[in-house]
Parts: C-alpha cells; sequence; structure tokens
C-alpha cells in the first residue's frame, strides 16, 4: 500500500476521533484521555475553543518527545492531530445540538465506539494518537517498565482533577469510555488482513 493509502487511512482516523470527541464526549466534558481532559480544562477555564485546546496540548507533548520519536511516526502523529483538531473545529462552528441522542450514557457509548475506531485505524499505521501515550512511553523506555502504568497514572491523574473541578461523575464516565474504547482499539488493532502495506516506522527509539 501507497503512503498516500497509508495517510489516507490516518486521516480516516483522526475524523472519527474528532466526532467522537466534538460530538459525543466533550459536550458532556468527559475526556478522552489525558490530553482530553487537560484540553476541557482548558476550555473550562480559558473558553478556548476545543480544536484548538486539544490541538495545543497534543501538539506541545509531541515537541516535548521528538527526540524519541522517528521522522515517520513524528509527522503521521503531527498529521493525525491536525486533522482531529480540524474535524473537531469544522463540527464545532456547525452544530446546533448540545447532545445527538439527548441521553449521556448513549452519548458516551457511540462516542467511546467511534474513538476506539479512529485510534485502532491510527495504531495499525504505528501512529500515535497524540495524547499522554507519548508520554507514558517515554517514561516506560527510561524505566524499562510496560508504559501501560504510567499511561494509567498519567490519564488517571488528569482524570480526578478534571472531575475534582467540573463534577466528580466524570470519573465513572471517563472509565466507562476509556474501557469501551480500548476493547474497541484492540479488535481495530487485531483484525486480520492481507499483508499488503508496511506501516510507518516504529514509533519510539531505544534509549542509549
Amino acid at each position: 500500500m501507497s503512503n498516500v493509502k497509508i495517510y489516507s487511512l490516518v486521516a480516516c482516523g483522526g475524523m472519527l476521533q474528532g466526532v467522537a470527541m466534538s460530538i459525543f464526549l466533550f459536550p458532556h466534558a468527559v475526556p478522552s484521555g489525558g490530553a482530553g481532559g487537560l484540553a476541557v480544562l482548558l476550555h473550562y477555564w480559558f473558553h478556548f475553543p476545543l480544536s484548538f485546546a486539544l490541538w495545543f496540548v497534543n501538539f506541545s507533548m509531541l515537541v516535548v518527545a521528538i527526540k524519541w520519536l522517528g521522522n515517520a511516526s513524528t509527522i503521521g502523529t503531527m498529521f493525525s492531530i491536525s486533522i482531529t483538531s480540524l474535524t473537531m473545529y469544522i463540527l464545532e462552528n456547525t452544530m446546533t445540538w448540545q447532545s445527538p441522542t439527548g441521553n449521556v450514557w448513549l452519548d458516551l457509548f457511540f462516542g467511546s465506539l467511534l474513538l476506539g475506531c479512529g485510534v485502532g485505524l491510527l495504531l495499525r499505521q504505528n501512529v500515535s494518537n497524540g495524547g499522554m501515550g507519548v508520554l507514558a512511553l517515554i517514561i516506560a523506555n527510561h524505566r524499562n517498565i510496560p508504559p501501560g502504568k504510567p499511561l494509567l497514572l498519567l490519564n488517571g491523574s488528569i482524570f480526578i482533577l478534571t472531575a475534582s473541578i467540573i463534577d466528580w461523575l466524570i470519573i465513572i464516565q471517563a472509565i466507562v469510555s476509556q474501557g469501551l474504547s480500548t476493547r474497541v482499539v484492540d479488535l481495530i488493532y487485531n483484525i486480520r488482513l492481507p499483508a499488503t502495506t508496511k506501516p510507518l516506522s516504529p514509533a519510539l527509539r531505544k534509549k542509549r
């Protein structure tokens, strides 16, 4: 598969993320992850557009982590972050409703499914969706531990901060969303397809 097709899949993944966040999750202040939680807080405190807040948080983390990322993965991640934020910007300025279903838990369900599909598509191309995953990989590399624990601690800390400022119910909603979306990520990532493509190069460089 050519780079055009690979980046088309990355664009689809980024758009699915943007739809999930702007239509289903962020209207209820439900963070999609650690970066999403920081974006919600920036919007809450400073009234920044959510699309810009998410792009700013993700891009800042990527700049910090660029030393540890390969060129292809860095470009792919920047591309996916930009597509996600652009999708959110368009939807923010065209949506005329606050809740597609009128029920926060239904919105949470559909948003988590779409988010998982988007992240799964990105990971299949060895592209990060940005956020705390980049920092978790760096911590894991330096401490020689799996990235799951630092990712959980980073995201969990931001979920608690967001909930303490806005609404404690957010913690439960964020955990449910994470559980659903990660299940979908695993399903998408593990789908067996004919080996007709070579994804972008692996993301993290080894510590020296």
